[in-house]
């Protein structure tokens, strides 16, 4: 019998959809990268979601952000996400957290229930509390690096955060993982160069962190805005869904 889940199962296997419809994910930033992980995720079968981010939509967002419309200007993205989404499964279940993940409010979050974690936060110090508490309950993480002021989205790749070049935030992170005894972390990240924006003062001060910038939030100073375009942060969220499917279905399809 035909569902919306055919095309997929054709590729998959009927043992991995009832697995992917039993899992749960949790993504930290529902932004121009988190926004894709969820509308790829939710298309491919994952059952259960929880969404956290504080922002709303805003003008800025509508060149990137697949929840960005001029309707939806002014609502939680974690709302209008969650509406898509169950537009997509309606059988989907779905948790939302309108607030920004930060090690203060870490406990309200059940990470030992969650399946995988998308790291698509902005802050250095988010994303470092999100893959120790990740890693504490041997939970799957994959991580977002910084995927703002860049243009070649055939520059991202998927590794290891020890293998990785150029790219300013994942410089970053591995000093503050190597500190921290952290031995591996899967990321997705660019080996482009960051090109430096033109300056636009009517940005203003604007500072929308939503996962694609690898910049600090909105709630810290900034030392730039970053450029972003309607593809890459696309890009970089749909290799991080890629990888979760793989990961959660590889030992079904590992028994075909």
């Amino acid at each position: 019998m035909l569902d919306q889940f055919s095309r997929t199962r054709l590729l998959l296997g009927a043992d991995a959809m009832e697995t992917l419809s039993g899992k749960r994910v949790a993504v930290f930033g529902i932004g121009g990268v988190g926004g894709y992980v969820c509308e790829a995720l939710v298309r491919s079968g994952i059952g259960a979601f929880d969404l956290i981010d504080d922002d709303k939509v805003c003008l800025t967002n509508l060149n990137r952000q697949i929840i960005a419309t001029r309707n939806t200007i002014g609502k939680y993205k974690v709302e209008v996400m969650r509406d898509r989404m169950l537009e997509i499964n309606p059988d989907a279940k779905i948790e939302i957290h309108k607030c920004f993940f930060l090690p203060e409010n870490a406990d309200d979050f059940p990470f030992s229930e969650y399946d995988y974690v998308v790291d698509a936060v902005d802050t250095v110090t988010a994303k470092i509390e999100l893959i120790m508490r990740a890693q504490k309950e041997g939970v799957p993480i994959i991580s977002a690096m910084g995927a703002g002021n860049k243009l070649d989205p055939g520059r991202l790749k998927v590794a290891d955060i020890y293998d990785t070049e150029i790219c300013p935030l994942a410089r970053v992170m591995r000093r503050e993982l190597k500190k921290r005894n952290v031995k591996k972390l899967k990321v997705v990240y660019s080996d482009e160069q960051p090109i430096r924006p033109f300056e636009d003062t009517d940005l203003g001060v604007e500072a929308q962190g939503d996962g694609s910038s690898g910049e600090q939030d909105k709630h810290t100073t900034r030392r730039s805005i970053p450029g972003s375009t309607a593809y890459v942060p696309a890009v970089a969220g749909l290799l991080i869904a890629g990888e979760i499917v793989m990961d959660l279905s590889s030992a079904e399809k590992a028994t075909q």
